[in-house]
């Protein structure tokens, strides 16, 4: 069974930066892509960033010059770096496997989809 675990999330000033981190857990060949998103009270969720495992990275504009996306494709890990923090930043933040593979018992990797992980809190003070 796949799972996401994120950790890193918390209370910070702004002007503050937090590193988020995003495991993949389970018996994992390969992930295409991985994200994060985020959701604010009363917002939907929007694309932060992302990255596939070529190391391609994709950011929203409002995030741009301040996050920085990253993944260890040894370890099924994406961080996201986030500096200069605002309270606009306050949100959960969710984290995204695209393309999940799992290891099987023959030599095709098993197709498992896409997975989300439960979200972390990031509130920034004003």
């Amino acid at each position: 069974q796949v799972q996401l675990v994120e950790s890193g999330g918390g209370l910070v000033q702004a002007g503050g930066s937090l590193r988020l981190s995003c495991a993949a857990s389970g018996s994992i060949f390969s992930i295409n892509a991985m994200g994060w998103y985020r959701q604010a009270p009363g917002q939907q969720r929007e694309l932060v960033a992302s990255i596939t495992s070529g190391g391609s990275t994709n950011y929203a504009d409002s995030v741009k010059g301040r996050f920085t996306i990253s993944r260890d494709n040894a370890k099924h890990t994406v961080y996201l770096q986030m500096n200069s923090l605002s309270p606009e930043d306050t949100a959960v933040y969710y984290c995204r496997a695209d393309g999940v593979s799992s290891r099987s018992l023959s030599v095709i990797p098993k197709y498992e989809g896409d997975f989300w992980g439960r979200g972390t809190q990031v509130t920034v003070s004003s």
